[in-house]
């Protein structure tokens, strides 16, 4: 392990001297390529010198006690030395989990897609519920939300489909394990009777691309410009600003309304496309050339979840690790960090073992 780290230490000094050198730094595809190398292993090679300086730390300690020292200092340097070791033993814990294998998009910002699925006017109350957990959530951790476009479900507040976009650093690393199918099982408060429904809404995280990652061929758009609808003030249908872009190669449609500039919302309709383009080529890479949505999210159909959030029993389930919580108000106020961290555990438990094997 340590001649690992010891690589990754070599490889972080050369990171830095490209950066520094003329031909990278005046190429925006080369420079961005070595800066995201350089971040993605820029806090091992860190805590792999802190371990170093505490190594030297616990020889120099140790050393001390060949020397002639009274009762009151050897019980001193003894404890420093215990205290070296204790600290030395956490830090390889910690850097045997820093080098299991890293997603290369958990730093980036990220673009959210909710949909309604099955349960008609249920399903997009609860895709609306879905999108306020997360942007509390994403609250909480000081990041910014910025919706891209909102379609609504009739006058009951729902949505039948959502895309947001969520600005800090490492929020795909936490938004990841949102991606599939949710399902709730609650009483509508239009259901007279109390019977209980069961419906669903899909969830798709897409880390964002930057624009040199992906060059997309201006004539192979189609931009097509119309007339806004829904609420947005007395300007919005008056002026022709959303903005609906048709990538031909692939079919790919995004429309972005609800910004009052034209070219606020091709610019969120472009971030769109760019993550989706992205997302698709990486897919391609793995071998795994099957439809974005259905890979992420499924049909939507009740059989295909990740979770349920059960109302009458105040329970939420995650079933890719048979974790239980309750207390689901809270939850959908955005409180995810107990089922966040504990999605990550297991993954990283599942890495350190697949090591072993």
């Amino acid at each position: 392990m340590l001649n690992q780290l010891e690589k990754i230490e070599r490889r972080f000094q050369e990171l830095e001297e490209q950066i520094a050198m003329p031909e990278v730094a005046t190429d925006p595809k080369q420079l961005l390529k070595v800066a995201q190398e350089r971040s993605s292993i820029e806090d091992i090679v860190l805590k792999y010198r802190e371990y170093k300086t505490t190594v030297r730390s616990l020889e120099e300690t140790r050393a001390m006690l060949g020397i002639s020292l009274d009762e009151d200092m050897t019980a001193l340097v003894k404890q420093e030395i215990a205290d070296l070791q204790a600290k030395q033993g956490t830090l390889l814990e910690e850097l045997k989990l820093a080098l299991l294998p890293k997603d290369e998009n958990d730093k980036r910002d990220i673009i959210v897609e909710i949909r309604a699925g099955t349960g008609g006017d249920e399903a997009a109350l609860f895709a609306a519920d879905l999108f306020r957990m997360y942007s509390r959530y994403a609250q909480s951790k000081s990041w910014d939300v910025d919706i891209i476009s909102a379609s609504e479900s009739g006058g009951t507040g729902g949505f039948k489909e959502i895309i947001f976009e969520v600005k800090g650093k490492g929020a795909f690393s936490r938004f990841k394990y949102e991606r599939g199918v949710h399902r709730v099982q609650r009483v509508p408060v239009t259901e007279a009777s109390g019977r209980i429904h069961t419906s669903t809404a899909t969830v798709a995280v897409l880390p964002e691309a930057e624009e040199v990652e992906v060059t997309i061929d201006p004539d192979d758009l189609r931009i097509d410009i119309f007339h806004s609808g829904g609420a947005g003030g007395q300007n919005v249908n008056k002026v022709a600003t959303a903005v609906r872009i048709t990538h031909l190669p692939t079919g790919m449609v995004v429309t972005c309304q609800d910004e009052r500039s034209q070219l606020k919302n091709r610019n969120k309709a472009m971030a769109v496309l760019r993550a989706r383009l992205l997302d698709t080529e990486r897919r391609k890479a793995e071998e795994k050339i099957i439809s974005e949505r259905r890979s992420q999210v499924g049909t939507g159909e009740r059989a295909e979840k990740i979770r349920t959030y059960n109302f009458p029993q105040d329970r939420l389930t995650d079933h890719r690790i048979g974790l239980t919580l309750h207390n689901l108000p809270r939850i959908l106020e955005g409180e995810l960090d107990q089922l966040v961290d504990s999605l990550a555990t297991e993954e990283q438990a599942r890495q350190l073992q697949e090591q072993l094997v």
